[in-house]
């Protein structure tokens, strides 16, 4: 099954509702000022990185363009948009013929950003570019978070697998969202069928506590597990007494019991006692899998235990205290007047509070020192620097309208593991620091 071919995993008639009103009505005001149809160029990013974080990770990009392609306004659209007096005709007219026909270039997806970086870039008239803002924005700043935090934990676990396990903690549909930016971020598996369904995820899934409890008996329980599962399987042994459940968990699996979880109590002792006892059956090769309210803390402090996988749930849907990445989608540049040719002028709010941004259409690259790690994102507009061309960042993603990069989930995936591993060894830190790449302004012509 081509997942790519399954569309909106919501039914709604389109993304064009998934806005804020004050999208339309500029519009409205544009098409009656006559500046609607001026070339304008915006960009997302983000002025800080959350506290302690020390990069972030690009995520979501390929929803954005499954809904940039989504983004029409059908007949029930425009009805309550009418009913609601939220436009005039006119820009009803205008809404109704909608297609987003410019240019978006971006980071690719699963590559790390930080502040200031032109995370992605939104290139046509104003009329077509301004109503994609709060959509653009609503998923990369959601899956941009959880894939930091995924890769954080993937950091702190190491070689040892994660288990995406959050669905139960946020909302129905974003859990799927969460589900497919851990991936990207290094988790290996998912529990939420619908993440395996639409984007080809690996799932996994056992037992809870409740099966243990609906029998009479524990051994009970592991026998009907065993019987329809398999001796490889994931036995849960918290339910009762540990040592006694995983006794008699390796009596009714054997030694080529695939695995124990635990879910609860002091883990680092667990898991060193519980590996002691498994040895000692003869269930050498049994894995230990532990949950329990997990973060990249909490990971990184069972490191020395004999853990094998981790399952991760409410920490990593929610971002792991930082649930939004703060970007922006500000308008950096625009032509003087509708004229297709007229020359782009570098426009910037100009604001107390840290709200200001940098105007100009930009590039981006990442500057390596002589062992290849990365030394510096440099973000400039005008022309690129010759030595800065190979390393270079952007990539196209729609052109005149049409997605022309659209990829596997997997190499998303790879694609982040190594931009991390060309940062320096300090980014995997999970003490409190700024962002560990300084981001470099070179100022030139804003390009036309």
């Amino acid at each position: 099954m081509n997942t790519a071919d399954l569309g909106l995993p919501v039914d709604v008639p389109s993304t064009a509702l998934f806005t804020d009103q004050y999208e339309l009505t500029m519009l409205q005001a544009a098409l009656k000022a006559g500046t609607a149809e001026r070339r304008s160029v915006f960009e997302v990013f983000t002025r800080r990185l959350p506290e302690g974080r020390r990069y972030g990770v690009v995520a979501g990009t390929g929803r954005v363009l499954d809904a940039v392609e989504n983004f029409r306004f059908d007949p029930d659209v425009l009805g309550f948009l009418a009913e609601r007096k939220i436009v005039d005709e006119p820009t009803l007219r205008r809404l109704a013929g909608y297609h987003f026909s410019g240019d978006i270039w971006g980071y690719p997806e699963g590559e790390v950003y930080f502040p200031g970086s032109p995370i992605m870039r939104v290139e046509g008239s104003f009329a077509e570019c301004v109503l994609l803002e709060t959509v653009i924005l609503s998923i990369l700043n959601h899956d941009s978070a959880i894939a930091a935090a995924a890769s954080r934990m993937a950091s702190a676990a190491g070689d040892r697998p994660l288990i995406e396990m959050g669905a139960r903690r946020t909302h129905e549909l974003a859990a799927v969202a969460a589900s497919r930016a851990a991936y990207v971020g290094g988790f290996a598996t998912t529990s939420d069928l619908a993440a395996g369904f639409r984007y080809g995820i690996p799932t996994v899934g056992t037992s809870a506590h409740a099966f243990t409890l609906l029998h009479d008996r524990e051994r009970d329980a592991f026998q009907a597990q065993v019987d329809s599962l398999g001796r490889g399987t994931t036995l849960l042994v918290d339910t009762y007494d540990v040592a006694e459940a995983v006794r008699t968990a390796v009596e009714v699996a054997g030694p080529e019991l695939g695995a124990v979880r635990i879910d609860s109590g002091d883990l680092l002792l667990v898991a060193h006692r519980v590996r002691q006892q498994l040895d000692e059956l003869g269930a050498r090769d049994t894995k230990i899998v532990v949950t329990s309210d997990l973060d990249e803390y909490a990971i990184a402090s069972l490191a020395a235990a004999p853990v094998d996988a981790y399952g991760v749930g409410t920490q990593l849907v929610t971002g792991s205290g930082h649930p939004t990445c703060s970007m922006v989608y500000k308008l950096v540049a625009r032509a003087g007047s509708a004229d297709p040719k007229a020359p782009l002028v570098p426009v910037a709010k100009k604001s107390t509070g840290g709200k200001t941004s940098v105007g100009g259409r930009k590039w981006a690259a990442r500057r390596l020192d002589a062992d290849g790690v990365a030394e510096a994102e440099v973000v400039g507009t005008g022309e690129v620097p010759a030595e800065l061309v190979d390393q270079q960042l952007l990539t196209e993603l729609v052109k005149s309208g049409q997605v022309v990069a659209r990829e596997p989930l997997d190499a998303s995936r790879a694609r982040h593991a190594t931009a991390k591993a060309n940062l320096p060894l300090s980014a995997t830190q999970l003490s409190r620091g700024e962002a560990v790449l300084p981001t470099e302004y070179v100022q030139g012509r804003s390009g036309s």
